[in-house]
């Protein structure tokens, strides 16, 4: 089950309004706690820190968030309040400030507060609206601070607002996923694959991915204590989830589920949340026996938001977990061909894919050559659904890590039915100039694929990560 992230949220006015202006602080309570609850519906577990009108309750609302552990804090201007009620709490917390320039409605219902005639009841009723009033001073105040902060401006009832908060809270359970996440190394990289190496302690100072590598040994410990109830479970599993195709050998079949039941072994011993692998192994070795039969497997792992990167792709299985997180999906793919004639690009990857995503049902065939890798075995053959999608690359650079991320549609069109996932992508710029753009900003040739236009939620998650990140399109 998805974990609901943990946010903050509070807001703020003036102390001295509340005996002046009669039912105007139960009015503005009101107004955050509706904003609490449909935060909870967006998937949040909100920690409320109530109305912050003076500065010793900021240090209040200080030790409650801190004690709770939130992952970024929501500041409601429920009206105009000082900024040193709002300072100490975003110098203490130490996480991201997202204000809520949020007002009941979308304008003041100028006829009926004018007809009020009482000057008090008058002001009253403006206090209640008058949420910008406070924002340019908070933003001033924190720019001196050196404070960073994002603002979210309309109307309570406004889809846009809430769009703008359920993607920070996607965003953050996201940055709460991948701090939490185990990921397995399996074996070595690809040899002479230099775009795909990685400094996988910085993987683990940037996202807090905790990095568990692993033995073949310990999975060949596993495959060869299957059992022969467990082995005819995953043979029906493939059933469910696989069109398998009649060319499909028993041998084959059973060589892959035998190494699918060692595959969810080795996840749930060492609590692996994505898993990055690749091995050759001596011909005729007992490993090459094992990394010859992980597609079907890996790929079952996939669908059950474990992503899983061949051709040990750290920095990609760590892109697809971020689709993951988000219910994107998050499928790997390289570069395969380009369609000057259509003005598509297609993309695609031997080994494992997303079922969850796919258009149809994923199809089990066998091959008679892994391309560029040793043996033979069955493989995953799939297009990814047609319709909106994104494609997202964890980077390496001179500086650092960094998120490039575009936004295209997976189109309908003949592709290669050769084993592989591989589909057809149209893009706003072209397929000429997003293959340009797209190389120079100096990914790696392996990238995730998403389903849905989810760049806004990813700029969001490098804004909480406080990375960079590049957006073809």
């Amino acid at each position: 089950m998805k974990q609901k992230v943990k946010v903050g949220l509070f807001g703020v006015g003036l102390d001295a309004y509340w005996s002046q202006f009669e039912g105007l602080l139960n009015r503005l309570n009101g107004y955050r706690l509706e904003i609490a609850k449909k935060m909870g519906d967006l998937g949040a577990n909100v920690v409320d820190a109530g109305m912050i009108d003076t500065p010793e309750k900021a240090h209040e609302a200080i030790a409650l968030l801190k004690r709770e552990e939130v992952e970024m804090v929501f500041l409601f201007i429920s009206t105009y309040a000082l900024s040193s009620t709002i300072l100490p709490v975003a110098r203490e917390m130490g996480t991201p400030i997202i204000i809520l320039n949020v007002q009941p409605t979308a304008a003041i219902d100028y006829q009926t507060l004018n007809a009020l005639k009482d000057k008090g009841k008058m002001t009253g009723e403006w206090l209640a609206h008058c949420q910008a009033c406070s924002l340019p001073e908070f933003a001033s105040v924190l720019n001196r601070a050196g404070i960073c902060y994002e603002i979210v401006s309309g109307y309570l009832q406004e889809d846009y607002v809430w769009n703008e908060i359920g993607a920070w809270i996607s965003a953050a359970s996201a940055k709460a996923g991948m701090k939490r996440n185990r990921m397995g190394i399996l074996g070595h990289y690809y040899c002479g694959m230099l775009d795909v190496y990685t400094d996988t302690t910085l993987q683990s100072s940037v996202f807090g991915t905790h990095i568990e590598l692993l033995e073949m040994c310990e999975l060949k410990a596993y495959r060869d204590a299957v059992t022969d109830v467990e082995l005819a479970d995953k043979l029906n599993e493939f059933a469910e989830h696989f069109e398998v195709s009649p060319q499909c050998e028993p041998f084959e079949l059973e060589r892959a589920a035998r190494t699918a039941v060692a595959l969810d072994k080795l996840v749930a011993t060492r609590r692996l949340g994505s898993l990055a692998y690749y091995y050759e192994g001596y011909p005729g070795n007992e490993y090459e026996n094992i990394v010859t039969s992980l597609i079907a497997g890996n790929t079952l792992l996939m669908g059950k938001g474990i992503p899983v990167a061949g051709e040990c792709e750290v920095k990609n299985v760590q892109a697809m977990k971020i689709m993951s997180l988000i219910g994107a999906g998050g499928s790997f793919s390289e570069f395969y061909a380009m369609d000057f004639n259509d003005d598509i690009v297609m993309l695609g990857h031997d080994g494992p894919a997303h079922f969850a995503i796919a258009e149809g049902r994923v199809q089990l065939v066998p091959v008679p050559v892994y391309h560029g890798k040793p043996g033979k075995g069955l493989s995953i053959q799939m297009t990814v659904r047609h319709g909106d999608v994104t494609l997202l690359s964890v980077c390496e650079g001179r500086n650092g890590l960094f998120l490039l991320v575009a936004e295209g549609v997976s189109v309908s069109g003949p592709v290669l039915e050769i084993g592989n996932t591989n589909s057809r992508y149209r893009f706003p710029v072209g397929a000429r100039a997003f293959i340009n753009l797209w190389s120079k900003a100096g990914p790696s040739h392996h990238c995730a694929i998403g389903t849905g236009h989810v760049a806004a939620i990813i700029k969001k998650l490098a804004y909480l990560l406080n990375i960079p990140i590049t957006q073809i399109c």
